[in-house]
């Protein structure tokens, strides 16, 4: 199926592009708080990377854009984008559609965003392996977080002055700053604020444990009004405690070795386009120091790793 063309129907005039568990949820709030910006709902239409959401077409894309005022930057933020190789048509679906979007990758320590994309799993019940099990250097939460092998295609598609790095660390550290930074990229004319009183959104540790039927048991208004009139608080407090994931789990330190030698190597390719010398063991040092942007272009980059 062919991505819809880029002159039939609104496209995004900036994606968020993942990467997942590292801040996407809470800069897309942020900005969807900001004058002259629009972010779509649902937060993550994955568009260009799910098929079977793809397969809607372009109107139905386009539509998420309707309520953008004239002058007015038009996003969204999907994390199936950057999920290579689960979603292997996602970059050329992209570029045929939006061209000239702007993106937006968003990183953290990848351990870190690894442990965290486990949790998220386990709470989803999609996922019943412990911790090392699951990580296996194969598995899909290994590959997500090797952000150089997931911005390759893109920047050899879009250049790397049309993608802006950012890191969860440094976000979390100066967001004002970092807000104002995604904003000059993007071409936003006015001021903008970081609201302090959004909080942190999509935050995994605070969900509890999917099991059969937790839609209509858990989330459904009905259901909601009757745990709440008929089951004192202590006791709903207990049972939501029963079903969270009250420890955060950590690696083994084999495991840990293994997997900081590939994400080592990694980012090793990525320092190298951002002119920094960035490891696992520096990482969080590294990019809380100051805003790493791309450094001039070395025409070997992409061709010699």
């Amino acid at each position: 199926m062919s991505a819809p063309s880029p002159n039939n129907g609104t496209m995004p005039d900036f994606i968020i592009i993942g990467a997942m568990k590292c801040g996407t949820s809470t800069l897309q709030a942020q900005l969807g708080e900001q004058p002259g910006i629009l972010m779509t709902t649902p937060k993550e239409p994955n568009f260009f990377s799910d098929d079977e959401i793809f397969a809607r077409g372009g109107d139905w894309y386009s539509a998420l854009f309707e309520g953008a005022r004239p002058g007015d930057l038009k996003g969204e933020a999907s994390t199936h984008y950057t999920k290579q190789p689960t979603y292997s048509q996602t970059v050329d679906r992209l570029v045929a559609a939006a061209p000239n979007a702007k993106l937006i990758y968003l990183m953290r320590h990848p351990i870190d965003r690894l442990v965290s994309h486990y949790i998220h799993e386990w709470t989803m019940g999609a996922v019943a392996k412990s911790l090392d099990d699951a990580a296996d250097p194969a598995a899909p939460y290994v590959a997500y977080g090797q952000y150089y092998r997931q911005l390759a295609p893109y920047i050899e598609r879009y250049g790397k002055e049309c993608i802006l790095p950012v890191f969860l660390e440094r976000m979390n550290v100066v967001p004002e700053a970092e807000l104002r930074r995604v904003a000059r990229f993007l071409g936003h004319a006015g001021e903008v604020a970081w609201r302090h009183d959004l909080g942190s959104q999509n935050v995994s540790r605070d969900r509890i444990k999917r099991f059969a039927f937790y839609h209509q048991l858990v989330e459904s208004a009905p259901a909601t009004a009757m745990r709440r009139a008929l089951a004192p608080k202590p006791l709903r407090d207990w049972i939501k405690a029963r079903l969270q994931m009250r420890t955060r789990p950590s690696l083994s330190a084999a495991k840990q070795n293994a997997l900081t030698e590939i994400f080592d190597q990694d980012l090793k390719q990525l320092g190298a386009l951002l002119g920094a010398d960035i490891s696992c063991a520096n990482f969080k040092q590294t990019v809380c120091a100051k805003a790493l942007d791309w450094a001039p272009r070395d025409e070997t980059a992409l061709t010699n790793d």
